[in-house]
């Protein structure tokens, strides 16, 4: 069942609890986000950036939407780019957006994000948006303080644009990390004191199991997740075309399953789909969210 991001973040809000929200690039790891939803019987947000096929992406959501109808998944827009992208998204049927202002000013991410929440909404379709900006693990040691999100503009920022969700920067970052993670977890509380609506962890891979589970209890309802399951997955398929083993217990589980098959191009992304999901189950289960589909 697609749903939209309100429903699934509204009860993990109530409740206490994280959503995972991981990227999806191909139909297998698609497939692979909804066998773990039903596996463990958890909401799910299928994420997909709109530089990656997104009508494409849409369409195997749907699909496997129709194929899985228990799982309770929305399918989410992330990063949108530009207002064109997002106008595409909805036609797709998303049933999320992000509008990623966060490089602008305020007034101006205010603007932005206010006309595409009028546009959405009138569509039945949630919307995130980010205050201070989530920057990239590779400048992590330049970027992780000045964008920092300000904790006295987040409840205006939620008051004027009327956004569903909100994605704020508490010293993660997007891949892998150049350095080690340092979490404003202070902070992170104090802005979910201050505003009603549910609050976004991006850049939640290799941040750390404990510092995940602290920024749960601290007010974090949906965690975006891509490099700790994508390179993985990549890996394994790797692996498996030279036909060599792994000592990482994930990947070695997927190479034994399929080492009775014939190396080619058809089997690998089967592997790279099951050490893809397994990862995403252990996320699931660490988050809290196995059984509150």
């Amino acid at each position: 069942m697609l749903t939209t991001l309100n429903e699934i973040l509204g009860k993990a809000k109530r409740e206490g609890y994280g959503v995972a929200a991981p990227d999806a690039y191909s139909s297998s790891s698609v497939m692979a986000c909804f066998k773990a939803a039903e596996n463990l019987k958890a909401p799910l947000i299928v994420s997909c950036l709109g530089t990656t096929n997104m009508e494409e992406t849409g369409e195997n959501v749907k699909f496997y939407a129709r194929k899985y109808p228990d799982a309770v998944v929305t399918l989410h827009l992330d990063h949108g780019s530009s207002f064109e992208e997002i106008m595409r998204a909805l036609r797709s049927g998303y049933t999320s957006v992000m509008i990623d202002r966060s490089k602008l000013p305020f007034e101006e991410n205010v603007r932005e994000v206010r006309e595409v929440v009028r546009i959405a909404h009138a569509m039945g379709v949630s919307v995130e948006a980010e205050l201070g900006h989530v920057g990239t693990g590779t400048e992590y040691d330049k970027t992780r303080d000045s964008g920092l999100t300000h904790k006295e503009e987040a409840r205006r920022f939620v008051e004027e644009t009327g956004v569903d969700a909100l994605a704020v920067a508490v010293g993660t970052s997007h891949g892998v990390y150049k350095g080690t993670p340092k979490l404003e977890f202070e902070l992170l509380k104090e802005i979910a004191s201050l505003v009603t609506v549910p609050l976004v962890l991006h850049g939640g891979s290799g941040t750390g199991d404990e510092n995940l589970k602290k920024c749960i209890a601290c007010g974090i309802q949906k965690i975006n997740l891509f490099t700790d399951m994508a390179n993985p997955a990549g890996e394994a398929m790797a692996l498996y075309m030279r036909g060599e083993s792994s000592e990482e217990p994930d990947i070695s589980a997927a190479l034994e399953m399929f080492s009775g098959k014939k190396k080619n191009y058809y089997v690998a992304p089967m592997v790279g789909a099951e050490v893809y999901q397994r990862k995403l189950e252990h996320y699931i289960k660490l988050f809290g969210s196995a059984g509150k589909a």
